[in-house]
């Protein structure tokens, strides 16, 4: 590196005279069938270089968790493009942190870098570590804290342990030595020009290299894939990388694509295209493939969303008493009564709402599509049902809950989670999302709220594709918690992780014909039409 530090690589290399193009991993962990793919594209006429990330392995310097990155990935592919075995045309890949190393360097501008393979990778590390302004607590406390110089990897506590309940937080961190970049995490909790430096939200259009995104969509990064693969594609600079970059995603959690059927195959076909000139019509394919959960089948789409999308509303309502599913919450196509009483419920840290289902990047045990029941049963979860469908549903693309609250805090969190509820009562979890209401307005100027006033709050459920089956029931929950995946509001608006004082919230949902909460999915007509 051109201040001396020195990166460790293993080569890989055809066993043949000549100069191939090569391929480039930027790794912070080895393993994952890394060599195995080296020795594949090998033998099928690519060098391969998997590179120790700066203070990682056998590399040299001190490592700062993805900050210096995009400097050593470019000056790494210089290196690389100009050996005397070396076509001079360069492909990325990777998983989770390696995924976004693979195009960090992209903006830099290497003449040598042509394509981009990349697996669960992020478009800004806010938009991994802060989801809509709240902190992705069990990500920070199982990679941020354990992840250091050398080879130690993150480490996985059980969601109750009490690693996760400590207050202050910071004194969570403290415990731990030789980890500034976390506290870095917690100074910076906004978006700013700390997390600017080393995304690419802003730099899409510095990037001329085409990408092959891939996520799942129970994976913690599929929004992150989703928003870098919309920024390819209308931001990106050249045509290459705006027509050429595509996505599948799967019904996999972070991590499960590893275990799609010919994955290498796909890989190989991308980098035959893009560095060999091979015309293997990989470039004429539609630029997205989705699995459709409840049909369960991949399907192939031209644009997102999808352009037969109707976005439909589905509004919450009750007499005002949503607690449980045992309540009295509906969701229907019909706005509420000018007079339709607003629900309410008590948020307390103390005892938070815990993750079950969803996008949790760890825990298989609570990941992915879990059935909801046992949190439904809890009056500081107010539950909104549809009656059963009267034929199959098709729910594909983002999906949002607008809603009209009030809180007793001058800070606090909204959950929203979808999901299924089969004629035999599971309901089974399909997608979710969160706000910090603090960051109603924008994720770089936080404001407060006034107890007791009413606003307006949008929160992101993400991305979906699903079949609801005729009979099955749609549900809506609200709360305030999903803890440990994220960090505890504690409703005081003191700075993240300063203080253990946690308050009690009083909240008040409200959904009458001047404040109509209500749900927009995207439906998708079963005639295509």
């Amino acid at each position: 590196m051109p201040d001396g530090v020195k990166l460790a690589a293993e080569i890989y290399r055809p066993d043949a005279p000549g100069k191939f193009p090569s391929l480039m991993l930027l790794r912070y962990f080895r393993g994952g069938h890394q060599n195995a793919a080296g020795e594949f594209f090998a033998q099928r006429g690519y060098a391969v270089a998997l590179v120790d990330c700066r203070g990682r392995y056998d590399s040299e310097g001190t490592w700062v968790p993805y900050v210096n990155d995009p400097q050593d990935g470019y000056h790494a592919q210089q290196w690389l493009g100009s050996q005397p075995w070396s076509s001079g045309k360069i492909g990325t890949f990777g998983l989770s942190y390696n995924a976004f190393t693979s195009y960090m360097a992209a903006p830099l501008g290497s003449p040598h870098l042509k394509c981009i393979f990349a697996r669960s990778g992020q478009q800004t590390n806010f938009g991994h570590l802060y989801n809509d302004g709240v902190m992705q607590l069990n990500v920070i406390f199982e990679f941020g804290l354990h992840t250091k110089q050398g080879s130690q990897l993150q480490r996985i506590f059980p969601v109750d342990h009490p690693h996760y309940r400590r207050l202050p937080l910071i004194d969570a961190v403290d415990d731990f030595p030789n980890v500034q970049h976390v506290k870095d995490w917690f100074k910076h909790s906004r978006y700013d020009d700390y997390w600017k430096a080393y995304g690419i939200k802003e730099k899409y259009p510095s990037i001329t290299a085409p990408a092959y995104f891939i996520t799942g969509w129970y994976d913690n990064l599929l929004h992150e894939n989703w928003r870098n693969f919309t920024g390819f594609r209308q931001e990106g600079g050249s045509e290459e990388a705006r027509s050429g970059t595509k996505i599948l995603v799967g019904n996999w959690a972070h991590g499960g694509s590893s275990g799609y059927p010919g994955l290498l195959d796909l890989q190989l076909r991308w980098y035959d295209y893009w560095l060999k000139g091979i015309q293997n019509g990989i470039d004429r394919e539609p630029p997205i493939k989705i699995y459709v959960m409840g049909a369960e089948t991949w399907r192939d789409e031209r644009e997102w969303p999808l352009a037969r999308t109707k976005f439909t509303k589905l509004y919450l309502d009750s007499q005002g008493r949503a607690n449980s599913a045992g309540g009295d919450g509906t969701l229907s196509a019909s706005s509420g009564a000018e007079d339709s009483p607003a629900d309410r419920f008590v948020y307390d840290p103390d005892n938070p709402v815990y993750t079950l289902g969803g996008q949790i990047s760890t825990h298989d045990d609570v990941r992915g599509p879990k059935d909801r029941r046992s949190v439904q049963e809890r009056d500081d979860v107010l539950v909104y049902t549809t009656g059963p469908l009267d034929q199959d549903l098709e729910v594909t693309g983002p999906v949002e809950l607008k809603l009209y609250f009030a809180s007793s805090a001058v800070d606090t969190d909204f959950t929203a989670t979808l999901s299924d509820v089969h004629p035999d009562g599971k309901a089974i979890h399909i997608c979710e999302g969160i706000r910090g209401v603090t960051f109603r307005e924008s994720l770089e100027e936080p404001t407060p709220i006034e107890p007791g006033k009413i606003y307006e709050l949008w929160i992101s459920l993400w991305e979906t594709s699903m079949v609801f089956g005729g009979g099955h029931r749609i549900r809506m929950e609200v709360s305030s918690s999903n803890f440990p995946r994220y960090a505890r509001n504690q409703n005081t608006g003191l700075p993240l992780g300063s203080s253990a004082l946690v308050k009690k919230a009083q909240q008040t949902i409200y959904h009458d014909a001047r404040h109509p909460s209500h749900l927009i999915l995207p439906v998708i007509p079963d005639d295509g039409g």
